[in-house]
């Protein structure tokens, strides 16, 4: 029961993290010339070295996965296409719009999982799915119109960016299931941070776009970078060595929660009611399909 209580705790606390960064990262953007792809580049990178030192600390094989060729050909595009892609679009979407709209919209991804799998299986989705793909897409078009279905509430650009992230949030945990599994998330997740890191850096020369902050937005970054990132996939990595995952994902919804508070509190963004009906409905998805799992498991 302790360690059950140590991994709820856990797992909270991580989603916690995860959106007060959200919020943070909100700020800097608001009063400094900081870009969405340098945080996102020394995001991972720093966070990716950390987790690899922490593998390594706890003797975990975390070069494993470089003594399988296939194995690290999968790593490099999950790097890239699931790492790098929920990063930067999460990012972006908050840049152009807001934290608390880019946690909400991000968390559209189990719809998009349940489309996805739908397709590929060629399968009519469960009841509970498609209940579950209604309430999100009208919860979408409520918290982006604020029940003025005329006009949008939030940029176009903050819009956009806000469903591509929950793309890559699908193709985030679509995507690395067997190497996870195979060579264990520590590994995974710090390599593929470190490697994404590199390949962003790379990309857009990030070395040629360091700001000059202020010591309180340096402390921001580091917030942004050691607690809203290595702590906070960290505890929630070691909350599923104590509860299902499943339960994990519900608590997960303390993300958008987080970040909508805080923002509310600290940033002066504000939602009517529509808006909030929206963010209801599309957080609820994850109840549901928690409620479905249990269901299933039951009926196993």
């Amino acid at each position: 029961m302790q360690k059950k209580t140590v991994g709820l705790i856990l797992a909270s606390v991580g989603p916690f993290l995860w959106g007060s960064s959200g919020t943070v990262a909100q700020h800097l953007f608001n009063t400094t010339a900081i870009s969405p792809m340098w945080l996102v580049s020394i995001r991972m990178l720093v966070s990716g070295v950390l987790l690899i030192l922490y593998g390594l600390s706890r003797r975990t094989p975390v070069f494993e996965v470089f003594h399988h060729p296939r194995a690290a050909v999968k790593l490099v595009a999950f790097s890239l296409l699931g790492m790098a892609s929920v990063q930067l679009t999460y990012f972006m979407a908050i840049s152009t719009g807001n934290a608390a709209t880019a946690a909400i919209l991000q968390f559209l991804s189990p719809v998009i999982i349940i489309i996805f799998l739908a397709l590929v299986n060629w399968a009519w989705p469960s009841k509970i799915d498609v209940i579950s793909v209604i309430s999100a897409i009208l919860g979408t078009i409520l918290i982006v119109t604020e029940g003025h279905l005329n006009s949008l509430a939030l940029p176009l650009a903050a819009l956009i960016w806000g469903l591509l992230a929950a793309v890559g949030a699908a193709v985030y945990t679509l995507m690395p299931q067997t190497l996870l599994k195979t060579y264990g998330s520590i590994a995974i997740v710090g390599w593929s941070m470190l490697i994404g890191g590199v390949i962003v850096s790379v990309a857009t020369q990030a070395w040629r776009h360091m700001p000059t902050l202020s010591p309180v937005a340096w402390f921001e970054v580091a917030f942004v970078v050691i607690f809203g990132t290595m702590l906070a996939y960290l505890f929630f990595l070691q909350s599923l060595e104590a509860i299902m995952p499943t339960t994990a994902s519900v608590l997960g919804a303390i993300e958008p929660l987080a970040a909508t508070i805080l923002s509310v509190l600290f940033l002066n963004v504000s939602f009517n009611f529509y808006g909030i009906l929206g963010a209801v409905m599309i957080v609820g998805v994850t109840m549901l399909q928690f409620m479905a799992a249990k269901q299933a498991g039951f009926s196993d």
